[in-house]
Formats: C-alpha cells, sequence, structure tokens
C-alpha cells in the first residue's frame, strides 16, 4: 500500500529567492512569485501547510505593464470614510512602486489564513539594492516575457 505524502509544518526547508524585476510584465511575474510562495513548485506541495519558499524582488520600479494600463488602469480603496480613494497606476508607481507587484501577488494567492504567512514571505524593493544578503538568496531566472525595449 502507498501513502500519500504529506508535508509537515517544521520539516520543510525554505530557501531565498531573488528576482529581478526590471522590464518584466506585472501580471505574469506576480504568477511567477504566487507559485514559488505558494510552494507549488515543489513536488512535496501540501495545500493546508506553507511549503513555499522566500522570495526578494527589486528593480520594482522599472516593472512594465502591457498596453496602455499606466493610465487606464485604476487602483481603489476604501478608507472607512464615505467614497472610495482612486488613483492611477501611473501615480502608485510614482509614490509607491514596490505595492503595484505586491498586490497583484497579493489577489493570486488563496483567499485563506495561509495567504497572510505567504504574503509575509515576498520582500519587494524599488531599487536594486536589499537588505536580505545574510541569507544568501539565488538568483531565479524567470519565464516571464521581457518586454523589447523601444
Amino acid at each position: 500500500m502507498f501513502k500519500t505524502y504529506m508535508a509537515k509544518p517544521g520539516e520543510v526547508e525554505q530557501k531565498w529567492w531573488l528576482i529581478d524585476a526590471e522590464d518584466k510584465i506585472v501580471g505574469r511575474l506576480a504568477t511567477e512569485i504566487a507559485v514559488i510562495l505558494m510552494g507549488k513548485h515543489r513536488p512535496t506541495y501540501t495545500p493546508h501547510v506553507d511549503t513555499g519558499d522566500f522570495v526578494v524582488v527589486t528593480n520594482a520600479e522599472k516593472i512594465v505593464f502591457s498596453g496602455k494600463k499606466w493610465e487606464q488602469k485604476r487602483y481603489t480603496w476604501y478608507t472607512g470614510y464615505p467614497g472610495l480613494k482612486s488613483e492611477t497606476a501611473e501615480t502608485r508607481r510614482a509614490k509607491k512602486p514596490e505595492l503595484i507587484l505586491s498586490e497583484a501577488v497579493r489577489r493570486m494567492l488563496p483567499k485563506n489564513k495561509l495567504a497572510t504567512k505567504m504574503l509575509s514571505k515576498l520582500k519587494v524593493y524599488a531599487g536594486s539594492e536589499h537588505p536580505h544578503q545574510a541569507q544568501a538568496p539565488e538568483l531565479r531566472e524567470t519565464a516571464a516575457k521581457v518586454v523589447a525595449a523601444k
């Protein structure tokens, strides 16, 4: 009789990955990051255990949207007061470029209690510098399409 392998929370070894987001399309990059955070890139994936790895993303200010999304895409949120706040992707990139990628990844994660643990393992930085050299993150090449320079 064969038994199905189920990972246990204490026995999962988590790696650190470094991803350069320069000239990468937001949605395609976000799906790859979400897969790593969930642990679906491993053969030991278990849905109810956090088997994912840590991800450090640099150059978040240089990510790209396809088409005219910089002007047309709007981010909306509720503040607790009457009315909604809203801003375009272009103004968000000028203020907090890390938020664009982290929100895209957050919306691709499962809607359960594990999602907050998974999202806490995502570290996004606008520039090329990051404070995680001590963890020795491995450079991960993504399959996300690189936009041709015009």
